[in-house]
Order: C-alpha cells, then sequence, then structure tokens
C-alpha cells in the first residue's frame, strides 16, 4: 500500500531499522573514543608528582618569582655597613 511520498510501509520500516543499525555502530564508535578521553585522569594520576612540580614552576614564573629572586640575591650581594653619609652619597664597609 504506497504512501503519500510513494514508498510502502515496509520500506519505511526497512529505512528505519538500517538507520537503527547505523546509530548503534556509530554510538559504539563514540563510546570507544570517549573511554580514551576519560582515560586522561588515570594518565594524568600516573605522572601526579610531575604535573604538580610543573604547577608550582608554571605559577613561581607567572607570578614574577624569578626577578623577585634575582634582586634579592644582588641585594644581598650590595649590603654591608655603612661608615659615612654625605648627601645622596654613603661610604660602605662590604668585609
Amino acid at each position: 500500500m504506497p504512501e503519500r511520498n510513494g514508498r510502502s510501509v515496509t520500506q519505511v520500516r526497512r529505512d528505519i531499522e538500517e538507520e537503527r543499525r547505523r546509530l548503534a555502530a556509530s554510538v559504539a564508535v563514540l563510546r570507544g573514543e570517549l573511554g580514551n578521553a576519560t582515560n586522561l585522569t588515570a594518565k594524568l594520576r600516573a605522572k601526579l608528582p610531575l604535573a604538580v612540580a610543573g604547577a608550582l614552576v608554571t605559577g613561581f614564573v607567572l607570578a614574577g618569582g624569578v626577578g623577585a629572586t634575582m634582586r634579592w640575591l644582588a641585594r644581598r650581594g650590595r649590603e654591608g655597613h655603612t661608615r659615612a653619609t654625605v648627601g645622596p652619597f654613603s661610604v660602605v664597609d662590604r668585609r
């Protein structure tokens, strides 16, 4: 018995069943791909100490830690006992 679009009920049922099979295959492929994506947690857990160290170094550098540390080290080398001060100038003993 033909429908409005010229296809019989059997043809429509066959098309629906074929589409179900294709969808089931697509879902199976997606589950396989998503399974690999969720495996990221296990990979990260295996390298957790390295990831934490990298995060600490990145935070230190982004916070300006390298420059601040170098300024602190350079300042310590210039510290000493001031012997005399005349205006903006001073005599420093750095022994």
